[in-house]
């Protein structure tokens, strides 16, 4: 039996990526409307494929789109000339968001054994559930110990279950969190909404550009000059990219895809994920450790060079360390500062670790689409016993990562035209609760065959490209978002932390 979502037709899908992008753009303080100027966006294709109650077609295409034209702007602002066309196709930018890649044709397997969901509590009379994130060894390792379990990777999945028989969620949510692990307890939409920290959430645009410096009068900082409009309108930005997890380096490479110069900074000794081959096309990468004399001085002169730092620290490291975001102002004057976190800057959870697995979970995202495919195809496409059910993608790591390269635009925007230094905040929960508020769409079974389960490499194959890297030969999707209908190469290959030296070029 095929399983289709209430997919809206394409021209009503246009019309309300049309309407989410003005609305973010008007947001940001951007001019003009050109999100509904069909001169300036053109849309196409619509966003079937990807069995989903929520509009993940609206979220990835109004988040491709609105980087897309805020890169636009940018080189309209450099080089004098018209606004550039900016096009995404909708299907298109959802293969985007699935992160698909292979490496000399392999696909990897980037989730722990140890990952997932898992029921608890039975035990002690209070059932529930919750996610596991360990994808890095040490979260592993902390979330065995907190259990009572051997560390490594022998340790398997069931005894992982049985453990947890003795674990109510939400006290098993809370002390993991407390040793600074990623776990999160499944709620329901209404649980999450009592929640202080979904208030705390709700209190914030989805894309917040605040002044760094206010009330202290600074001139715009020159750019270099734009020589080639085909080297991108963002040719000559550099950009210091202090992120691991997905949506920040999903914002570096967006900005990579339009020109800019990315120099991404890894610890000594810091594990990364496997994506990291997919994620670092048009970046260079570098080893520096911040925590030494040498390292801070090095990082210090890179900063003095940049126009954008993005980072994605654990809230107050990068303060510990003298570069937070007014500290970076006062050696950086004119910087745009940009920050990622899992739920905001504010509220009891302002300080939790958290990725996009996990804040589906504890935002009642994974319970409301289990609830959509209840008893859909006689249960077969449903939710399972938990009753909660994933999104076919990692759509909030992704749009949150197009947000965030967005709103670091429309603050290079601000710095050029007002002068200034600016901090562009984003979170996975706020990217989350705007999701929600595009609402949900009823799943129904329709017909015979199944082309939503289709596979994923047949979905994405029209948008894959093949580059030599670092890593081996990576295939991976195409950037979605394009300026005047040519997509640019990227300017460097995909290469491994310290190939580059950390310097600018």
């Amino acid at each position: 039996m095929q399983m289709s979502h209430a997919t809206p037709p394409a021209d009503a899908l246009h019309h309300r990526i049309r309407q989410a992008v003005q609305q973010q753009w008007h947001a940001a303080g951007l001019p003009g409307a050109p999100a509904v100027d069909a001169q300036a966006l053109q849309l196409g294709g619509d966003g079937g494929g990807y069995l989903s109650s929520f509009a993940v077609d609206v979220a990835a295409g109004a988040s491709v789109a609105a980087a897309t034209l805020a890169a636009a702007q940018l080189g309209s602002l450099r080089s004098g000339s018209a606004l550039a066309c900016a096009s995404v196709q909708v299907p298109h930018a959802l293969a985007e968001t699935t992160g698909y890649f292979t490496l000399d044709g392999v696909q990897p397997d980037l989730w722990s054994p140890i990952s997932g969901l898992y029921p608890c509590g039975a035990a002690v009379g209070r059932p529930g559930w919750v996610r596991i994130h360990a994808n890095f060894d040490h979260h592993r390792d902390g979330a065995l110990q907190l259990l009572g379990l051997p560390i490594g990777s022998l340790t398997q999945k069931q005894a992982v279950v049985q453990a947890l028989n003795a674990w109510d969620a939400i006290d098993f949510e809370t002390q993991a969190a407390e040793r600074g692990l990623v776990v999160a307890a499944a709620r329901t939409p209404q649980e999450w909404a009592a929640h202080p920290q979904s208030a705390a959430v709700a209190a914030q645009p989805l894309v917040q550009i605040t002044r760094l410096d206010a009330g202290q009068p600074a001139s715009p900082r020159a750019w270099p000059a734009l020589q080639n409009e085909n080297a991108g309108p963002l040719s000559g930005i550099r950009v210091l990219d202090l992120t691991r997890i997905l949506s920040g380096p999903v914002a570096a490479r967006t900005l990579a895809a339009h020109g800019a110069d990315v120099l991404m900074i890894n610890g000594p000794g810091l594990p990364n994920i496997g994506a990291i081959a997919d994620l670092s096309r048009g970046k260079r990468s570098a080893l520096l450790d911040l925590k030494s004399p040498t390292g801070k001085a090095q990082f210090a002169s890179l900063l003095d060079g940049a126009h954008v730092l993005l980072q994605g620290y654990h809230p107050g490291s990068l303060d510990a360390l003298g570069f937070g975001p007014p500290q970076a102002a006062q050696l950086r004057p004119g910087i745009v500062y940009a920050s990622l976190s899992a739920y905001g800057r504010r509220g009891p959870w302002a300080d939790r670790r958290g990725f996009d697995s996990l804040v589906q979970t504890a935002s009642g995202i994974n319970w409301a689409e289990g609830q959509a495919f209840e008893g859909i195809a006689g249960g077969n496409a449903g939710a399972g016993s938990s009753g909660l059910r994933a999104l076919p993608m990692q759509i909030l790591d992704y749009a949150a990562g197009f947000w965030l390269a967005f709103g670091i635009q429309a603050a290079l925007y601000r710095q050029a035209t007002q002068g200034g230094s600016w901090h562009v905040q984003v979170s996975l929960a706020r990217t989350a609760q705007w999701l929600r508020e595009l609402g949900q769409r009823p799943v129904l079974p329709q017909g015979l065959g199944d082309t939503a389960e289709a596979g994923l490499a047949a979905r994405v194959a029209p948008y894959l490209e093949t580059l030599t890297s670092g890593f081996g030969t990576l295939t991976a999707v195409r950037h979605s978002g394009v300026l005047g209908g040519v997509a640019m190469p990227w300017r460097y290959p995909s290469m491994p932390p310290g190939s580059a030296a950390p310097q600018w070029p």
